[in-house]
This record gives structure tokens, C-alpha cells and sequence, in this order.
């Protein structure tokens, strides 16, 4: 017998062995008497590096940051406009407004829901110094176009790659194959830390040697500052507790995958559409498992599946370019009609890796019997 709630996360299933490996680790930060920038983040950045195929990393504080310091790292200031997706979290455009840069907004490909290169072509102007891509939901982007794009046009492209822990694209680890790739490890991410924490990968020595300075106050050494730099360090706790959880991130994926694939077989309910299968199973990591519904019934489907005990959530009902915070931007002049599309239809089913095979079952049943309502 199943439980009749079946969450969105659920950390409390996580295993007893990780548990208390976790709790060890934690001890030894608090006996070491070293709590920031020590021996446990430098073990976490050279493991980081060797999982995302870069030549180095640097921790920071948050995925906002990661992608903040980067763009700074770069160059990119005031006046300077960065490309991006509109269906993302707000993060990714909150750190170009930081660096002072323009958010201009491409459309995505509805049939991945990440940017759409094309688009991307359209929107480029004599500002443009970066196309940043989101691989949304976990799902590795088009980087062979987007790079091709980039290109012809000498502009840098860079990787939010806060979904996408260990998705890959054409055989190499996303995060390795822009300027940068930014990583976020809250608690959510497939790869989470039990807090806040963040990394950038890059095969860029000068980047790397610029993000170690720009994440602490912009020191070259100490009391010396040649940047105008954040307060952005990762901790030893947090570094700690990410080398622990870093052992059971392939198994991890690999059950994601098996629940995606079983979503994909058995979920037959002509209300729904799920976004295109990826001829490659290690482009995708599963971080959400998004479908869209038809005909205006979204709320229906999540009142239905809510009825019988399981959290679905919208990532992400409205698009960056509506947020109030947002400031000066520009979009696509072609419009983003497929990003509005599928933000008025998303909205993500449970695909934890601690889903039991019976959780499975009762989600992809109730899908389907919502359209015999």
C-alpha cells in the first residue's frame, strides 16, 4: 500500500549511509576550526572540475552568483546587452540586470522548451556580447547551433547550467563547452548541498583567476582589491556536504531516467504532451519532468492529480520579461509566441529518484484517468 501523498521532493527518503556520511563530514568541518575557503572547498572544486570536464571551478555562494561573477569575469558591464531565455527562474535574468547589462529575450524551441537558436539570430544587435542558455528541466540545449551563432557573430556564449548536473551534449558534460558554465546546488537541484551553494566551471585560466578574485571582494591578495568584487564565498560546510551527496548523483540520474522513461511510455491522455524525447539519453538529466495541457486545463489537471495525493508544480507560469522587477530589456522582434504558449500550458509532475516504482504507477494512472473525467 502506497502513501496517498505523494510530495514533489522528498529528502527525508534520502539513505541512512548518506545520512550519516553527511553528519561525519560535518563534524570534521566543525573540529577542523576552518569554516570558509579551506581544504573541503578546494576538494570540491577539483572533483566539481573533473565531473564537468573543465579544467577548474570556483565554489560561490548561489547559482545567482555563478552566473553574476561570470559575466563580470567576461567584461560584461552597463550598456552591454546579454541575451537569454524568458522561461527560466528569474535568477538567470536577475544576474545580467546585476552586471549592470540589457536581458533581451529570445524564443524557445516548443519542442524543448529551450532557446531557440533562430531566434537568437534575430535578436542580436551591435550591444550584444553574450547569448547566455539555460538547459531548462535538466535537458542539455542546442549548443552546436547556439555556438554556431555565437560565432559568426564573435560573441561569447556561456551555460546556466543550474538543471542540467551531469547532462551532456554530443558526448561532453555541459558546463565545459561555453566561456563558462554557472551551477546552482540548492537543496532541489540534482545535486543539491543542504543550503545554499553555487559553482562556475570554465576551461578559461584568466576566467577561473578572475572569478577566485571577484567572488572575494575582488582581492588579488590580502587587502589588496583590483575588482570591484561580491562577498560570494562557498563554505566548507557546504563543500562538505556536496562531496558526500557528488557519490550518488549517477544513480541518482539514472533512476530519474527510468521514471522519465516510464512517464513517457504510459502516460496516454490526449489532454497532455509531453516536450520531444532526446535521441540522446545522456543530453538529459531530468531535473522536472514537464508536460504541457491542452485546452486551457491546467488548473483541472492539477486540482485532479492534487485530489488524489500528488504535487504537481508550474515551472514557470510568468515569463522574466513580466516580472516587476525586471528593468530595461528587449525581445525577440519576432515575439515569443511558442515561450507564452508553453508557459500558459506546463506544469511538472514528482520525479525524485526515491519515487517508488507503486508512486510511479499512481502518477502515470491518475494522468491518464483525468481524461476520462
Amino acid at each position: 500500500m502506497i502513501s496517498t501523498q505523494i510530495p514533489f521532493n522528498d529528502f527525508q527518503r534520502e539513505p541512512e549511509a548518506l545520512i550519516q556520511a553527511q553528519l561525519q563530514a560535518t563534524e570534521a568541518v566543525l573540529r577542523s576550526g576552518w569554516w570558509v575557503l579551506g581544504q573541503q572547498v578546494q576538494a570540491f572544486e577539483q572533483a566539481w572540475a573533473e565531473h564537468s570536464g573543465t579544467v577548474a571551478a570556483v565554489g560561490v555562494a548561489n547559482g545567482l552568483d555563478a552566473i553574476e561573477i561570470g559575466l563580470r569575469a567576461l567584461g560584461i558591464g552597463a550598456g552591454d546587452e546579454v541575451i537569454t531565455t524568458p522561461v527560466t527562474a528569474f535568477a538567470t535574468t536577475l544576474a545580467i540586470q546585476r552586471c549592470g547589462a540589457i536581458p533581451v529575450f529570445a524564443d524557445i524551441d516548443p519542442a524543448t522548451a529551450c532557446l531557440d537558436p533562430v531566434s537568437v539570430e534575430r535578436c542580436i544587435s551591435p550591444l550584444t556580447k553574450a547569448v547566455l542558455v539555460v538547459h531548462l528541466y535538466g535537458r542539455a540545449a542546442d549548443l552546436a547551433g547556439l555556438s554556431a551563432v555565437c560565432s559568426s557573430h564573435g560573441i561569447f556564449l556561456v551555460e546556466d547550467c543550474a538543471q542540467a548536473h551531469g547532462a551532456q551534449y554530443q558526448g561532453r558534460p555541459v558546463g565545459s563547452i561555453g566561456a563558462f558554465g554557472a551551477w546552482s546546488f540548492y537543496p532541489t537541484k540534482n545535486l543539491g548541498a543542504i543550503g545554499d551553494a553555487g559553482a562556475i566551471s570554465s576551461n578559461d585560466p584568466d576566467l577561473i583567476a578572475a572569478a577566485r578574485q571577484l567572488r572575494n571582494y575582488g582581492q588579488s591578495d590580502r587587502y589588496h582589491h583590483e575588482r570591484a568584487g561580491l562577498n560570494s564565498r562557498l563554505d566548507e560546510l557546504q563543500a562538505a556536504i556536496l562531496l558526500q551527496r557528488l557519490t550518488y548523483l549517477q544513480n541518482w540520474t539514472q533512476r530519474r531516467r527510468a521514471i522519465a522513461e516510464r512517464y513517457w511510455a504510459e502516460i496516454n491522455n490526449p489532454q497532455l504532451e509531453t516536450l520531444a524525447i532526446p535521441s540522446d539519453s545522456l543530453s538529459h538529466v531530468h531535473h522536472l519532468f514537464v508536460l504541457r495541457v491542452f485546452g486551457n486545463q491546467r488548473n483541472n489537471m492539477h486540482e485532479h492529480l492534487a485530489a488524489k495525493g500528488i504535487n504537481s508544480l508550474i515551472h514557470y507560469p510568468l515569463l522574466s520579461h513580466h516580472q516587476h522587477a525586471i528593468a530595461e530589456h528587449r525581445l525577440d522582434p519576432g515575439g515569443l509566441p511558442a515561450a507564452i504558449n508553453h508557459s500558459e500550458a506546463c506544469f511538472s509532475l514528482p520525479i525524485h529518484p526515491f519515487l517508488s516504482d507503486a508512486e510511479v504507477d499512481h502518477v502515470v494512472n491518475d494522468c491518464n484517468a483525468s481524461g476520462s473525467n
